[in-house]
């Protein structure tokens, strides 16, 4: 394993499947062999997908490691057996949803997600950062998402966990700059996983105690269908997020901010056109309670409404 010449050191967490998946294969398998990627997970037992994709690639281009980004001894052990702890570019990308009523979630449930979206990207950039700064190279990559930017009805929790990430990597970037180390959010929109397919079907069957039935009622009835028209409208595939990741590493100058999908744009520059946040809360209040069977016509508009300067804001999967 190279680590510091030709070969660039790549950790990613969160390879078991979906997007960390994706995007160490697609580093793996590059034509010029530029990275050596350390993909881990916090379950081995689920590495047949990632090792099946690898193929030939793994054990060369690409090894295995187990981590657990929620825990410090875990994080720690996994860094040490990396050959002088060199990493040129962390990925981080471990993280887990909830959606739903949040009169029915529970505190506990809300803090794990805390701990893997934002306490697990801490942890993993509080151990490699020191030796970034040390030799005033490196690059770390956080995955946060559009929800980080804008707050989405029903999401609250995972909004609020990548709201804080953006917050965090937003100042710790001014810092990193000064030792040359680069930090950049990959900001993708609705993303086709089978997590999210997983997902959307488990809440559409449960039931929500403490969520007084007229809520409960819009969620199943009007939020879950609407997100799916947004989902087939909008959606990207765990493929191209790899893509604009991959893109972002090889840049000269990589972009702090990277929202991945350009017909995602005009929904987050709603947030910055109105100083006073009525307007994002307005119009999603309308498209959601007011529109909802309207849905597919408005996704057409959305389409409509982003124009080649909204996408030169966004990186392009192609």
């Amino acid at each position: 394993m190279a680590s510091g010449g030709e070969q660039k050191v790549v950790l990613i967490t969160g390879c078991s499947s979906g997007i960390g998946l994706r995007i160490a294969v697609l580093l793996a398998r590059d034509d010029l062999k530029r990275y050596h990627v350390i993909a881990t997970m916090r379950d081995l037992r689920k590495k047949d997908r990632l090792v099946e994709a690898a193929g030939d690639t793994y054990g060369k281009t690409l090894t295995l490691l187990s981590l657990d980004v929620c825990s410090d001894d875990s994080v720690r052990q996994c860094i040490d057996s990396v050959k002088d702890r060199h990493i040129d570019i962390l990925i981080n990308n471990a993280g887990v949803g909830l959606l739903g009523p949040v009169e029915s979630i529970s505190m506990d449930d809300m803090k794990k997600v805390f701990e893997t979206n934002f306490f697990g990207t801490v942890r993993m950039i509080k151990e490699v950062m020191p030796d970034m700064k040390k030799r005033r190279a490196g690059h770390i990559i956080v995955m946060s998402s559009v929800m980080g930017l804008q707050g989405v009805v029903f999401n609250d929790v995972y909004t609020a966990s990548k709201f804080a990430i953006e917050g965090f990597c937003e100042s710790m970037a001014v810092q990193l700059l000064k030792f040359n180390v680069k930090l950049s959010l990959i900001e993708p929109g609705p993303v086709h996983t089978e997590f999210e397919t997983k997902m959307m079907e488990e809440v559409a069957k449960m039931e929500y105690p403490g969520a007084d039935a007229d809520t409960v009622r819009y969620f199943k009835d009007v939020y879950i269908p609407s997100s799916i028209d947004i989902f087939e409208a909008l959606g990207q595939t765990p493929e191209d997020i790899a893509k604009c990741t991959k893109k972002v590493i090889e840049s000269s100058r990589p972009r702090f901010r990277n929202l991945t999908n350009s017909l995602y744009t005009p929904i987050v520059a709603m947030k910055y056109a109105d100083e006073t946040g009525g307007l994002s809360v307005h119009t999603f209040y309308n498209l959601l309670f007011n529109f909802g069977s309207l849905m597919h016509i408005t996704m057409s508009i959305l389409k409509c409404l982003t124009c080649s300067c909204l996408r030169r804001r966004t990186i392009s999967p192609d």
